[in-house]
């Protein structure tokens, strides 16, 4: 099992595709060591990265209704999400200002000002879920996304 699955990671990492790559993310959980599973994520964030750094070199934006760069988004936003709970809110800022960005998806947009609203005011991830994020409404509303909010970040 754990040599076809590798197989047919590789072939999805040779073939830059980052949706294929989520698509054995329950069976890379299930079948490999931390250290693994930690590569398989790396190499998921390194094709999100190379389809950011060819969209914005191309002045190109990206499709939430096109698979691969729906994958790069939510790749990109987990990347930042990452960032802003270790505490690099700066960090997270830049990426959640990239993210509205190069998205076409104007709900995605939006989100992701309200995502750097909160870094830039220096709110701790954790406030930030707890005192302005609407959870129920986010985990009904089936986006990847922060997508619903209790309040406006001053």
């Amino acid at each position: 099992m754990s040599e076809a699955l590798k197989e047919k990671i590789y072939q999805a990492q040779s073939e830059g595709n980052i949706a294929g790559l989520y698509v054995f993310e329950a069976q890379a959980h299930e079948t490999f060591d931390e250290d693994t599973l930690m590569a398989f994520y790396a190499n998921i964030l390194d094709l999100a990265l190379e389809r950011m750094t060819n969209a914005l070199e191309g002045m190109e934006r990206l499709d939430m209704n096109e698979v691969q760069d729906f994958a790069t988004l939510r790749a990109l936003y987990e990347y930042a999400i990452e960032h802003y709970s270790a505490g690099s809110a700066h960090d997270a800022s830049a990426l959640f200002e990239v993210l509205g960005g190069i998205s076409n998806d104007e709900a995605f947009s939006v989100a992701m000002s309200v995502h750097r609203a909160a870094c830039d005011a220096k709110i701790p991830f954790d406030d930030f879920i707890d005192e302005y994020v609407d959870m129920d409404a986010t985990q009904n509303g089936g986006k990847f996304y922060i997508s619903f909010f209790k309040k406006e970040i001053a």
